[in-house]
């Protein structure tokens, strides 16, 4: 086991920011850690790190007891942070260097890792540009680079891909999966689900400094009421009519708004067969049609009651 924290308790005063917070991450996991703004997400990452003092609870990071001092361990983790974290009067290749110098003594290591950490983010054509030249998705590589230069076997990242155009997102998603497949473990954390449904092994929710849910995807799936989403491009549906539909059998819940209707179909149940043929025998006018099966987003949205990008 690479994480082991067990009934983590930190407090603000009165306010728990965490409530006895127990999750593990195995080896060679890609682990998501998923939570509305203001859940502990943060905190239990400055705990887990001892960046943060606690009251309560054990941490272990390698199987050992992760401390303030703890540098055998702190030199096999490497953090990439939502804040971009770099030196304005640093060029690229310098940054890189520093962070890298930072874990590793031997000058021709350092200048070998940061030359293997500049082509894993792709900034070869960068390495004399100051951050301030660069835009969102490079400063963000140029963040990852100097985080993952010194080879780290643990690698914490925080809403990495925030703000970066389609091409670094994609890179850094790229990256992320090539690291994973080098060995190395990883903490994930994300405001975006599609990127969390397509990286993380498993995933923990957390709200209110409580772990809610943990699984795979498809477990956590597995666990809420709703089962198929149906929509369908419907035009001028009547009162009537919608209450109809809305009594079909396993119907969990509708709504029609600009012509579009989107109906949800109980767990394990499935409308489309039925829909379609009241659709028909009624003569309804309707165009696109499609259905989806529960997604990490209504996972969230069940379990915590609140959209991820509260």
């Amino acid at each position: 086991m690479i994480v082991d924290v067990k009934n983590l308790v930190k407090r603000y005063d009165k306010l728990v920011a965490l409530d006895h917070l127990n999750l593990f991450v195995e080896e060679g996991e890609i682990f998501g850690l998923l939570g509305p703004n203001g859940s502990g997400k943060t905190t239990a990452i400055n705990c887990i790190l001892s960046l943060l003092k606690y009251d309560k609870g054990t941490i272990e990071i390698f199987g050992k007891p992760m401390s303030q001092d703890a540098y055998d361990i702190k030199r096999n983790i490497g953090i990439i942070m939502q804040n971009v974290a770099v030196f304005d009067e640093l060029t690229v290749y310098e940054n890189i260097s520093y962070f890298c110098s930072l874990y590793i003594k031997d000058k021709s290591e350092v200048k070998r890792l940061t030359q293997e950490a500049i082509e894993f983010v792709s900034l070869e054509d960068f390495t004399k540009f100051h951050p301030k030249k660069l835009s969102g998705g490079l400063l963000r590589r140029l963040n990852i680079a100097c985080g993952i230069a010194h080879k780290p076997k643990l690698i914490i990242l925080d809403e990495p891909t925030v703000a970066v155009d389609p091409q670094s997102r994609n890179k850094i998603l790229e990256g992320i999966k090539k690291l994973n497949a080098d060995g190395a473990t990883i903490i994930y954390t994300s405001h975006y689900m599609e990127e969390v449904e397509q990286l993380c092994s498993r995933i923990s929710i957390i709200d209110k400094g409580k772990v809610l849910a943990t699984g795979t995807k498809d477990e956590l799936k597995a666990m809420i009421s709703l089962g198929e989403k149906i929509t369908v491009e419907a035009y001028n549906l009547q009162e009537e009519q919608l209450d109809d539909l809305s009594k079909l059998t396993n119907v969990s819940s509708l709504e029609y708004s600009d012509n579009c209707l989107e109906i949800k179909s109980k767990k394990g149940k499935n409308n489309l067969i039925d829909v379609l043929d009241y659709l028909q025998k009624n003569e309804i006018n309707f165009g696109k049609i499609y259905t989806q099966m529960p997604t990490l987003n209504d996972v969230f949205l069940e379990i915590t009651g609140k959209e991820l990008r509260d």
